[in-house]
């Protein structure tokens, strides 16, 4: 895979141009070797994605760049031991060793031997780049190409608008819910844009063709055009296409200007239908270019675009993006059976069609995997053939041209360079995996695969949290679980997986007893133990990540920990041995280590403070660990720390020297007291997110503006002792937070007053579960950032929100649950609350019988409201269908509700309607109500009504057990 050999080559050049190896290399004589390398593998790199490109065919040319990439590893890790001796000074200077001590470091008296093999490995990486460079030339190879296009080989086949209705299973429901999509008016356009996404092979062209031909969509609109767009975003080349579908003689000769005019006269006051197939297209200048040119449409004219790139949908879309969700499994296997049997076979075979059902699970709801397997056993009735393809990773089988991973790596293909070595890299993780952000991030980090940060205030967290997003709305990642805005945890695609696997087979594997490892593997994960998983060990020499997702003998971490010097990545969560062997300070290289869930480990080595490069240390739930070591303040790279300790502070000359600490996390530490007392000025100055949960004893942070003056990020929960109350030494307390969560602080009474400083910065508010904390501060409508608020099981006895809200005009969300005394009425001092709400979520306000009226100022802006568990709530307000961008109503479980308000039906963005468990309403109301929202996809009414006898069924005694 040359992208990451080409990864490789950039981060040589990288270590190459720091300003510390000029002094280096300088002092041991070696500052022309370095300059003639980093000359040949700048002229190596501008060849290698022509050379990835090329290899298929060149069985020489593959051989050729597996030795280049070996030669290139090698000299990584050498400049990375050079980096490493840096940082060596670095600690020598902080722990005051003399300047004389310092300077000979670097001179001709360090220990001679040292000095001697490093520049000798020097000579000799740069001796075997120029060799294997030279041979370069022989290949022919293009220079510059950075993002690679696709070959025309590689390009999706055209599309075109039909398909046999009887031939397509399933997928009934989206093409009602598509088609209403279709039939709606947009108030404020003439012509609206459905996007629906999903990943490749999921049937979104499939999906689209059905709606295209329906006969009511044909009816409804007076033109219907169908132009497969690919990621050839040329205006000129889609007008043409445009006019062909409407069967248009087109000049060839004609300009732009000339085309436009033809165009816009064709769609002049015509209801119109324009389906662009297949867009890969984020540029959204191209795209409002075309666009000018279709506005003139009659209203109610619709644009449906599929596209596998949920940005592209954000780019062009005017209306909520559809996303497409697999076929269920039941369709699923009846599309396997009717392409992997001739017709009636199955009935013969039922062996077979046992084995075909665990085949479609492989394919997790992706209707173009099943035809894939299908295809390859059509006719076939040999089990062994059956189950070889049940047993194996779909990447290991055939694949032809149009086949689902062909059909995936066009995804991959259209991505920037750095995407594809991260996204690459996540094949060592096994399938079914629950990525968490903040340590996938760290992962990348420890393999230095970050890009630099462009923007000075813009950490290496900030850019690997850029890629994740990417990586997301190109559908490369899913299932996304928001924790809190710091934290998230999303899955990966089986299928999607097998695209990693099949592209970085060569440097990750996951290993199991079947497992057979190449010899150049570099990252592994065991997803078993035994003998024979390990023993395949031997033949590799360059391992630098190891995921251990089993217990392993400590024998084998040693065996690891001698045989592996360049380890960038040590996971050992949930193991259970004793003693860390010393011998870990040896793995110079090593950056991210997780101790996790070991409850028997009591220290660790006092040598794991020599790991100066170390970044990431993850110590959660070692409930038996004692302490810190007390050399850890010579880790002067560590970046990322998760702690839990039997100590009652964390020592000044622990935690707190960690200048480099940009996340801290302490939890679970039962006999802590304090965090930073009696720390020294200027320490944790690049700390950013501080967490601190679980930690019983705890009864003072001691934070200090002096050491925290980047802290944006504080989350605080389940900490029994711990009040926040305004010391004397906290009076002074100048923090600018940026998020604030607080949550089971029994001592909690009132939002300690430091937080005044941060009204400017703050912008996410969390209170939960605090018993004792009865009012919200006057002061609260000075956070003018304040973009979230969210009170939830707080005695919280204002009757009101506080005075002033309305200079809350950034506040977009407002989250209030389990406040019984609270009811939101209509004070006089509210009447002037303007607020342009997206979100408001009301559940169990026992007081709250009618939407406050300051609701109406967010008129243009309320996107999602949802009352639930309010016993006193009776009626949704005659002003509701006011709220025009109104997408998501729900009322659940509100025992009186009874009535709802006139004009339903100018809800025009509704999207989602449920009433769930609310008695008082009746059927007639209910039918009524769905008549005059027939607009709307999803309507859920349960039968849950009792307008005989005006009193709550058998099923109301249940609800209110369920509410108390």
């Amino acid at each position: 895979m040359a992208e990451i050999g080409y990864g490789i080559a950039v981060k040589v050049l990288e270590l190459l141009g720091l300003v510390t190896f000029q002094e280096i290399s300088s002092a041991w004589g070696v500052k022309s070797d370095l300059t003639k390398l980093e000359r040949t593998v700048k002229a190596v790199k501008a060849v290698l994605l022509d050379a990835e490109e090329k290899q298929a065919s060149d069985h020489r040319l593959s051989i050729w760049l597996g030795e280049l990439k070996d030669v290139l590893k090698d000299a990584e890790n050498v400049l990375d031991k050079f980096q490493y001796i840096v940082l060596q000074k670095e600690v020598m200077k902080r722990n005051g060793s003399t300047s004389k001590k310092v300077s000979n470091f670097f001179s001709s008296s360090n220990p001679l031997a040292v000095r001697f093999v490093m520049a000798h490995k020097i000579k000799g990486i740069r001796k075997r780049v120029d060799e294997i460079a030279a041979e370069k030339d022989k290949f022919n190879l293009a220079q510059g190409l950075v993002d690679r296009k696709l070959n025309i080989q590689e390009r999706r086949d055209m599309t075109h608008s039909f398909v046999p209705s009887q031939n397509v299973i399933g997928r009934n429901d989206d093409k009602i819910q598509i088609i209403d999509l279709l039939m709606q008016q947009d108030a404020g356009r003439n012509v609206s844009v459905i996007p629906i996404v999903g990943i490749g092979g999921l049937g979104k062209t499939t999906l689209a063709k059905l709606v295209y031909n329906n006969e009511l969509v044909e009816r409804h609109f007076q033109l219907t055009m169908w132009v497969c767009v690919s990621e050839d975003f040329n205006v000129t080349r889609l007008i043409k296409e445009i006019l062909k579908s409407e069967l248009v003689t087109i000049d060839e000769n004609l300009s732009l200007d000339q085309l436009q005019i033809q165009l816009r006269g064709l769609l002049k006051d015509k209801k119109f239908l324009l389906v662009l197939d297949d867009v890969w297209n984020e540029d959204r200048r191209k795209w409002i270019e075309l666009e000018n040119l279709l506005l003139g449409g009659c209203k109610g004219s619709k644009i449906l675009v599929t596209t596998r790139n949920s940005f592209v949908a954000t780019v062009m879309g005017t209306a909520t993006t559809y996303i497409l969700k697999g076929l269920p499994e039941e369709d699923c296997m009846s599309l396997f059976v009717k392409l992997a049997f001739k017709v009636g076979q199955e009935n013969q075979y039922p062996n077979l069609l046992n084995i075909g059902r665990e085949i479609v699970k492989k394919c997790e709801g992706v209707p173009l995997a099943v035809s894939t397997l299908a295809g390859l056993l059509y006719s076939k009735v040999d089990e062994r053939e059956w189950e070889f393809v049940r047993d194996n990773e779909i990447w290991r089988l055939k694949q032809n041209a149009g086949d689902i991973l062909s059909t995936l790596k066009l995804s991959y293909n259209q991505l920037p360079f750095h995407l594809k070595q991260c996204f690459a890299y996540c094949s060592v993780f096994p399938k079914d995996f629950q990525f968490d952000n903040n340590l996938l991030i760290q992962f990348w980090m420890a393999h230095g695969i970050l890009q630099s940060p462009v923007h000075e205030n813009q950490e290496l967290e900030d850019v690997g949290e850029l890629y994740i997003k990417d990586l997301l709305l190109r559908s490369f990642f899913q299932d996304v679980n928001q924790e809190d805005i710091c934290r998230y945890t999303f899955k990966m695609h089986d299928l999607v997986h097998d695209l990693a696997l099949s592209i970085a087979k060569c440097e990750c594997s996951v290993v199991t007893k079947k497992s057979t490892l190449a010899a150049g593997v570099c990252h592994l994960s065991f997803l078993e133990n035994g003998q024979e998983a390990t023993t395949q060990l031997e033949k590799l020499s360059k391992v630098q990540t190891i995921i251990f997702k089993t217990e392993q003998p400590a024998s084998l971490l040693e065996a690891c920990i001698v045989r592996f010097k360049y380890l960038r990545m040590l996971d050992l969560n949930n193991s259970s041995f004793k003693v860390l062997p010393s011998s870990i300070g040896s793995l110079k290289h090593l950056r991210y280590l997780d101790l996790s869930n070991n409850c028997r480990i009591k220290q660790l080595p006092d040598s794991i403070c020599k790991l100066h490069s170390f970044q990431t240390l993850l110590l959660k739930c070692c409930s038996n660990l004692e302490r810190l070591p007390k050399g850890i303040r010579d880790i002067i790279s560590l970046r990322f720390l998760i702690v839990t300790t039997k100590h009652t502070c964390l020592s000044e000359k622990a935690v707190g020297c960690l200048d480099s600490l940009r996340h801290l996390e302490i939890y679970g530490c039962e006999n802590l007291k304090c965090v930073f007392e009696g720390m020294e000025d200027g320490r944790l100055t690049n700390l950013r997110t501080l967490m601190v949960g679980e930690c019983p004893s705890l009864t003072s942070l001691s934070l200090n503006t002096k050491h925290l003056t980047a802290l944006e990020n504080l989350i605080i929960w389940d900490c029994e002792e711990l009040s926040l109350t305004d010391k004397e030494e906290n009076q002074d307390l100048k923090l600018s937070l940026r998020l604030l969560t607080i949550v089971y602080l029994p001592k909690l009474e009132v939002l300690p007053q430091w937080l005044q400083a941060s009204a400017n910065t703050l912008q996410h508010l969390k209170i939960e579960d605090c018993c004792n904390f009865t009012a919200l501060p006057e002061w609260l409508p000075h956070l003018k950032s304040l973009q979230t608020l969210k009170i939830k099981d707080c005695p919280v006895s204002s009757s009101s929100l506080p005075e002033g809200m309305q200079d809350l005009t950034a506040l977009r969300e407002i989250h209030i649950q389990n406040c019984e005394e609270l009811s939101l009425s209509d004070k006089e001092e509210n009447q002037a609350i303007k607020l342009s709400l997206r979100l408001l979520m009301i559940e169990n306000l026992l007081k709250l019988e009618v939407l406050p009226q300051w609701l109406q100022a967010s008129t243009n802006t309320l996107q999602h409201l949802e009352i639930a568990y309010c016993c006193n709530f009776t009626a949704l307000p005659e002003w509701l269908p006011h709220l025009k961008s109104l997408q998501t109503l729900r009322i659940k479980f509100c025992l009186v509700f009874s009535s709802l308000p006139k004009g339903m039906q100018d809800l025009i963005a509704l999207r989602e309607f449920q009433i769930l468990g609310c008695p008082k309403l009746s059927r007639k109301c209910r039918e009524e109500v769905r008549h005059k929202i027939a607009h709307v996809p999803n309507i859920d009414f349960d039968d849950y009504f009792d307008e005989e006898t005006g009193s709550s069924s058998e099923r109301d005694d249940n609800i209110r057990v369920y509410i108390n």
